[in-house]
């Protein structure tokens, strides 16, 4: 891979004039064939990026605890005679990650796991994305530094695994040099499904999603416990919520990023061997299509790089690496920023080096920030409409 002194530059307040080199241009793979499985793809990640660009990041973990250093409370094998240092295995590292992919600006992970109650595991996710790497310089240890930001669940009755087990939850790391961005969560999620990250000197809200998948199992009402339908349709009214949320941006001139994983796969090259067809499934896909392909027109920022290339986001755990794949996780920009030519550059990282513990392989997008001043800056922070009065329209 390529050496990782080589980042993208500190976001400045004002747009750097002058040319600047562009990014380099995306592999040319053909499609592959629907009935052969994908072959490994080696990659590396882009090592250039200009002081006009933002790179941002989406990866489902499917649980922070590799991450983390081992618990404090001390195990039996305390009392063993322990490795020497040098030889010890180390676990993942998210920082390693961060440097990996050339220190992106923006890194949304779904699917975290952490307890809204558990200070003690977001103090930890903090410092390990900040710790240095042996192989940090001291320049790299000071300026790529990180804020992480959490929405985690709340809803007692929706957002628990089986025997009380943590779910759900996403986390966004967003660079320090950016100029200020907000985070913010909104009222009508309250499974720690949304988290916002709007940068008004940009007029561009970055939105961190984990949709929520579609099943026959019941879904309460977060207020009584009782049922009131299943997560097929819960799906559907989390599709129509964010739509609205994204609208009410773009009707005030901000550009639109929903980055994470979708639960949709659109259409039979995102799937292998094949793409789910029962009934359910696939009305939630027309729902999908209609409401963020049609109506708000977004982009599939992969799509719009790659064409018909197969790719998968998702790689199950429990099949050899290459039996079955789907790309449920996308990155969305809003209209205006296609039109405008500012999508510079997308991908998949579809390999088995980059899933890592997880489930899941990260993907990115690498935008241009607009002229300083062009951008509305209003903030949408508000609250929502109650739950119990959503409906799939």
């Amino acid at each position: 891979m390529p050496s990782a002194e080589i980042s993208p530059p500190p976001l400045k307040r004002r747009r750097i004039s002058g040319p600047h080199p562009p990014p380099p241009p995306p592999p040319i793979h053909p499609p592959l064939a629907s009935s052969s499985p994908p072959p490994l793809s080696a990659h590396d990640p882009p090592s250039t990026s200009t002081a006009d660009s933002l790179r941002i990041y989406s990866w489902n973990i499917n649980g922070i605890g590799p991450f983390l250093p081992p618990s404090t409370t001390p195990p039996i094998t305390t009392f063993l005679k322990p490795a020497p240092a040098s030889t010890a295995p180390r676990g993942p590292s998210l920082r390693a990650n961060l440097q990996r992919w050339k220190w992106p600006h923006v890194l949304c992970l779904q699917e975290v796991k952490i307890a809204p109650t558990d200070l003690k595991t977001q103090s930890s996710v903090r410092r390990v994305v900040n710790a240095p790497l042996d192989s940090d310089d001291e320049n790299d240890s000071k300026r790529h530094l990180y804020d992480a930001n959490f929405c985690l669940p709340r809803d007692k009755h929706n957002a628990t695994g089986f025997f009380g087990a943590k779910v759900y939850g996403v986390c966004t790391l967003l660079r320090r040099d950016m100029p200020a961005p907000a985070p913010r969560t909104v009222e009508w999620d309250r499974e720690g499904r949304v988290l916002l990250a709007e940068m008004s000197e940009w007029g561009m809200v970055v939105v961190n999603v984990y949709a929520v998948n579609g099943t026959t199992n019941d879904y309460r009402d977060p207020a009584t416990g009782k049922v009131a339908g299943d997560r097929h349709g819960r799906k559907r009214i989390f599709h129509s919520r964010l739509r609205d949320e994204v609208r009410r941006y773009e009707d005030r001139g901000w550009d639109v990023v929903v980055a994470g994983d979708i639960n949709i796969s659109r259409s039979h090259v995102d799937s292998f061997p094949q793409l789910r067809t029962g009934q359910l499934h696939v009305r939630n896909r027309a729902d999908f299509e209609e409401k963020f392909i049609k109506d708000l027109a977004m982009v599939d920022t992969f799509r719009s790089v790659h064409g018909e290339q197969r790719k998968f986001t998702y790689r199950p755990r429990n099949k050899p690496w290459g039996a079955g794949g789907d790309r449920v996780d996308l990155i969305l920009v809003t209209k205006g920023l296609e039109a405008q030519g500012r999508v510079r550059g997308a991908d998949v990282w579809d390999s088995e080096e980059e899933r890592g513990p997880s489930d899941h392989v990260p993907l990115f997008v690498e935008v241009g920030i607009p002229e300083v001043g062009s951008a509305n800056t209003d903030s949408l922070a508000r609250n929502e409409l109650p739950i119990e009065k959503e409906s799939e329209s």
